[in-house]
């Protein structure tokens, strides 16, 4: 198993960037997927980003172009650089990962608030 804690969030003017964390307990290396989902106030919790270990990359359609995901296999980190944020993208951020010796698994969430 493993924790994952994030960190990096907090508040930023519209147009700002942050740089969300993702800490892992133990090792990434044998971590097949990771990603970084958001909820914002009142909706579900949606997907924004997944890297696997092989280094494959997708992004939800509303941030492409905007935000970069990475993973840090030496640090035992995940990474999601987000860039010309707008309100829209208030939300809790959660890192997740899974994998064949690891079942799903999720941060406690950090904190991202945008103001106009």
């Amino acid at each position: 198993q493993v924790t994952l804690v994030e960190s990096g969030g907090g508040l930023v003017q519209a147009g700002g960037s942050l740089r969300l964390s993702c800490r892992a307990s133990r090792s990434i290396l044998s971590i097949e997927n990771m990603a970084w989902h958001r909820q914002a106030p009142g909706k579900e919790r949606e997907l924004v980003a997944t890297i696997t270990s092989g280094g494959r990359i997708n992004y939800a359609d509303f941030v492409k172009g905007r935000f970069t995901v990475s993973r840090d296999d030496a640090e035992n980190t995940l990474y999601l650089q987000m860039d010309m944020l707008n309100p829209e993208d208030t939300g809790i951020y959660f890192c997740f990962a899974n994998g064949r010796a690891l079942r799903n698994t999720w941060g406690q969430g950090t904190q991202v608030t945008v103001s106009s």
